[in-house]
């Protein structure tokens, strides 16, 4: 199995249902439980519109700014056969100038959301896809032994 570098995420618990996500560039986000911060499934949808809205605004931004560009995703929570969400809906809401260029951009918008669904979107395309996850636990020792056997 190979693992890209830029797929690589660390998370350290800072507290009761607190958790600090990490990229490899250093990057934080806090996520848990509680009202100030995103739950684990909210930056799930987070990370399913980001990567539809990257590859649309790769596309449209070549020739022209849009004047609007928000993406909103709603989805049901199903606990048939274990917790998972249904009905996911990833909404774009989106405004170009009327201009040539504009109306050039805005006639490419869903063919951009139908190549990334299809084939660009890396989020949206492991979630349609069954995608084996593995997990593995390392129980540590308390850092004063670690720190005697390396001695």
């Amino acid at each position: 199995m190979t693992v890209n570098p830029n797929s690589v995420v660390h998370l350290v618990r800072t507290g009761q249902g607190r958790y600090l996500a990490m990229n490899r560039n250093g990057t934080e986000i806090e996520l848990g439980e509680g009202d100030s911060v995103f739950s684990p499934v909210e930056l799930l949808l987070a990370a399913l519109a980001g990567c539809a809205a990257l590859d649309v605004e790769a596309a449209t931004t070549r020739a022209v700014e849009p004047e609007v560009f928000k993406v909103g995703v709603l989805a049901n929570k199903g606990s048939a056969g274990g917790n998972h969400l249904e009905d996911v809906q990833v909404n774009f809401s989106m405004r170009f100038p009327d201009t040539e260029e504009g109306r050039e951009a805005k006639a490419m918008v869903e063919q951009v959301l139908q190549l990334s669904r299809e084939q660009l979107g890396t989020v949206c395309r492991t979630i349609e896809n069954p995608t084996p996850v593995d997990m593995t636990v390392k129980f540590c020792q308390p850092f004063r032994e670690s720190m005697r056997e390396a001695s």
